[in-house]
């Protein structure tokens, strides 16, 4: 496929003047062509608008052509085949394996949405049948359905080239609830961006969707993304990335004359605890998996295991011995930009001079600036307490080793630990009463429990919970993985005593798209 540079407005390629830039290979630092040309923040209201024309339109759609709409994106991007791969692998330096899973992971997410719109329960129908002759007031006849909120911004992740950009779980979640949407590509990797946001237009014309059902849109620095995400036309904001750049899109669309939410997933030390059990196999295998879990992708998941809580005593000097000893021997591999490269040297410069952390092990730094030695570091439980600053995310190949002596002092530690995505907890039967103390405990404090895994991996399922409590996303309420994350998108529309022939088709008596209703409180599946 040719690469423009080029934004894409409602299926057209689109040149800007708001500058250029050009791509670089984070592993040699080589240019990648072409150039690409920015937006103006006034010319991204070309997409918004195109947006807004189409809202209506398509959150009309059908759920067969919804449905056909996603499976078409997904078909497309399939159809890119090597070309995807090697350009993504080019502009982030990602292994192809990796993302070979990546692209089957945005597929297949695209395809579970369209099972969930064919299916029709994100709708969350409810009828409540009149009551004419109910005393003393008669009871009007009640109809609910969710609808599409209207344009979405989505605001692509540097770190999942694929999966959390351009066609990824934000962008398939709101196309699925009726959105339309308008991608802030990520600068890190344009052409994979262009190629995607290239493959999305050629189904929303394959499935005859409104033109301006999907844009595609390069900006330099802030103003473009503020530009969006202060837009009347835009009524939500689907975002991955850092908590300054987060809290930035959320103040910016709570200032709004019509302030709207923003779904943003910013940052998170997953916490790992292994409890007394876990700690009496083999502790060269417990570290492996520790360290593997820490060092994959170079760190840069938003599940990274960045605090491991560890007891004392001589099983948990071994297991510490072993990670020092794997991890003196580990190679840094190569960071997503140069950028995320400094702040990761900032991060393990504040912790290496932090008076109560040591540090464990630094590994071996890999070939060219942008790859450094992953490094592991120990404080105790007390610490924390002392300095929140300790358990701030270090995003990379950097963790932090906690040891305590007593659960239930620990626990009141984690209570007073900041929003989270994961946690988890290693143990064998005899620590379910420890277990115990801790599970009610961190289930107020983050959005997935674990025991005895490792929090990198996300599966894209229907039970899947990718959130948490602030400041791991801007709203708790929410996943941003799974069929669930279609619910950001929605609002609910009560319909009171509408003529029959007026009412939209889910809450219809003959329930013509054959829907798992609620009448008069109890589920009633299609005829």
């Amino acid at each position: 496929m040719l690469l423009t540079g080029q934004s894409i407005i409602a299926g057209t390629p689109t040149a800007g003047s708001g500058g250029t830039f050009t791509a670089v290979d984070p592993s040699t630092g080589a240019a990648l062509g072409p150039e690409v040309s920015c937006l103006t923040p006034d010319e991204v209201a070309l997409a918004t608008r195109a947006a807004a024309e189409s809202c209506t339109a398509y959150r009309s759609t059908t759920p067969t052509e919804r449905a056909a709409f996603l499976e078409a994106i997904a078909e497309e991007i399939e159809a890119l085949g090597d070309e995807l791969l090697e350009r993504a692998h080019a502009e982030t330096a990602l292994p192809l394996a990796r993302l070979q899973g990546e692209r089957a992971r945005t597929c297949g997410q695209l395809r579970m949405f369209a099972g969930v719109v064919r299916q029709g329960d994100h709708l969350g129908v409810r009828i409540d049948s009149a009551l004419p002759d109910r005393a003393p007031l008669p009871r009007p006849d009640l109809r609910l359905r969710q609808i599409a909120l209207g344009p979405v911004a989505v605001f692509g992740a540097s770190n999942f080239p694929l999966a959390f950009s351009t066609a990824g779980g934000d962008t398939a979640s709101a196309l699925a609830a009726g959105c339309p949407v308008v991608v802030k590509a990520h600068n890190a990797h344009p052409g994979t961006s262009e190629l995607v946001g290239q493959a999305v237009a050629r189904a929303a014309g394959r499935t005859q969707m409104p033109a301006g059902v999907f844009s595609l849109v390069f900006g330099l620095g802030n103003e473009v993304g503020m530009a969006l995400v202060t837009d009347p036309r835009i009524h939500a904001v689907g975002f991955t990335g850092s908590r300054a750049g987060g809290l930035a899109l959320v103040a910016a669309a709570a200032g709004r004359a019509q302030p709207i939410p923003v779904y943003a997933e910013m940052s998170s030390t997953n916490p790992v605890i292994l409890l007394e059990g876990a700690l009496t196999g083999d502790p060269t295998r417990l570290a492996t998996a520790y360290l593997t879990s820490l060092t994959s992708g170079s760190g840069q998941f938003c599940t990274n295991p960045g605090l491991l809580f560890l007891p004392d005593g001589e099983a948990g000097d071994a297991f510490l011995a072993a990670v020092a000893e794997q991890a003196a021997q580990a190679a840094g591999q190569t960071m997503l930009t140069p950028q995320i490269r400094t702040a990761f040297g900032a991060g393990i410069e504040r912790l290496g001079a932090h008076p109560s952390v040591r540090t464990i092990a630094q590994g071996v730094a890999g070939a060219g600036d942008n790859a450094p030695a992953p490094m592991v570091f120990a404080t105790e439980l007390t610490a924390l307490a002392e300095d929140h600053g300790l358990t701030e995310e270090v995003f990379g190949a950097a963790g932090l080793v906690v040891r305590f002596g007593d659960v239930t002092r620990l626990a009141e530690h984690l209570a007073d630990l900041a929003g989270q995505l994961t946690a988890t907890i290693h143990a064998t039967d005899a620590d379910h009463e420890a277990a115990a103390v801790l599970v009610p405990v961190l289930e107020t404090r983050v959005g997935r429990i674990l025991f005895n895994g490792w929090p990198t991996g996300v599966e894209v399922t229907h039970a899947m919970v990718h959130g948490g409590p602030f400041p791991a996303t801007s709203d708790a309420r929410s996943t941003s993985v799974g069929s669930l994350a279609i619910e950001r998108f929605q609002r609910p529309v009560c319909y009171q005593d509408v003529p029959a022939s007026l009412l939209p088709q889910p809450v219809r008596d003959d329930n013509p798209w054959q829907l798992s209703r609620r009448i008069d409180g109890t589920v009633e599946p299609p005829q």
